[in-house]
């Protein structure tokens, strides 16, 4: 828009900044998490609108107006791209009616929006919809978040742009400097696993790295090949369904950990490397790649995330998953599962280079005491 004669700051002021509306989406999803209902975002895309001074400007203030006027005390309007799209948030929807109220919601929009600036005009108008949780809609695949629903995040990454590049160039470096200096290791850890055990020397195994994206991780194989995961899929399922508590119900454990301890499917020298963390030594190989970052969230297997709470997807969505973090160096296999992720929640919320630096700087140290490791 153009904003010559103050009366489209007047159109502004009428609805949230772009800022604005995006940081309350943010709140929203969290509100979510915690109440369970979800919402629906509608965006009305006016790029196409009439925008001049023959009674542009009228038009697109009458037709916010009634926007306005027909949501709720408790929606929010506002722009979620600025001067192009409009955003309201449909909050409190109830379960299991997501379906019901998106049908009711697109139809009388249409209808009013017609009625408002007649047919003609309303059909250069496009609306979506989306749904948070995303498997509210249409999608059921919790792994892939859909990026029109986080729109904060980018804002935010965008304002770190220069620290986030500065970031990647480190990955690089530090990854390249592993592989040299542990390349001789690496050979003998390949031969070792060649002669000792069947099958092949790399383990690759489908991970969930940043709003989803999947990737093979590498890791040296510490364990015999074709072994049943059946196994680690239950343990997970009690681990996360344990939440914070310290050991599951009815379980003769002391003490919870995050990886399942005295595994029969673990070679004698995987048990070796996982102790000593040489089997993620490949790891390195995915962060020169672009799939990791030498810091960051571990990343989760896809089976994983159906065990997932809602709250507990914030940990795959704004950074890349990492070889090393606050959980590896603070907690690691001591943690409950909740603690891992608030403390990968909190990297998120906090990241600088400098908390970067200082997590790296920490890890040998971890890795040469093994607190933690199976």
């Amino acid at each position: 828009m153009e904003r010559e004669d103050g009366h489209l700051h007047e159109l502004d002021r009428s609805c949230l900044s772009e800022e604005s509306f995006n940081e309350v989406l943010g709140i929203e999803r969290k509100r979510t998490a915690r109440s369970k209902r979800p919402f629906i975002l509608m965006l009305l895309n006016i790029a196409d609108f009439p925008n001049d001074n023959n009674g542009g400007y009228t038009l697109r203030k009458k037709f916010v107006s009634f926007l306005k006027s027909s949501i709720r005390d408790t929606d929010t309007i506002g722009w979620y791209l600025d001067d192009k799209v409009i955003g309201i948030i449909y909050t409190e929807i109830g379960d299991g009616s997501t379906k019901i109220a998106s049908d009711i919601i697109i139809g009388r929009a249409r209808e009013g929006i017609s009625n408002c600036v007649g047919a003609e005009k309303a059909n250069s108008i496009r609306i979506s919809l989306f749904y948070y949780p995303e498997e509210s809609g249409d999608s059921s695949d919790k792994s892939s978040p859909d990026p029109v629903l986080y729109p904060d995040i980018a804002q935010r990454n965008s304002r770190k742009k220069t620290s986030l590049f500065i970031k990647r160039a480190i990955d690089i470096v530090g990854s390249i400097s592993i592989l040299i200096l542990f390349l001789p290791i690496m050979i003998a850890i390949s031969l070792l696993i060649h002669f000792t055990s069947e099958g092949p020397v790399l383990f690759r195994q489908e991970r969930i790295g940043r709003f989803g994206k999947r990737f093979d991780f590498l890791k040296f194989r510490s364990m015999y090949s074709n072994n049943d995961p059946t196994i680690h899929k239950q343990y997970v399922s009690e681990l996360i369904n344990c939440g914070d508590a310290d050991k599951p119900p009815n379980s003769g454990e002391k003490k919870r950990v995050f990886k399942i301890t005295n595994d029969p499917r673990v070679t004698p020298i995987g048990a070796f490397l996982r102790r000593t963390s040489l089997d993620e030594l490949p790891q390195f190989l995915n962060v020169l790649r672009g799939d990791m970052s030498l810091v960051g969230p571990r990343p989760p297997i896809p089976y994983e995330l159906d065990c997932y709470d809602l709250w507990h997807r914030r940990r795959i969505l704004e950074m890349k998953p990492g070889i090393t973090g606050l959980w590896q160096v603070y907690g690691r296999s001591r943690t409950t599962f909740n603690e891992m992720v608030r403390l990968d929640i909190r990297y998120t919320s906090e990241w600088s280079l400098w908390l970067d630096i200082k997590l790296l700087f920490r890890t040998p140290w971890v890795v040469v005491t093994g607190k933690g490791a199976y």
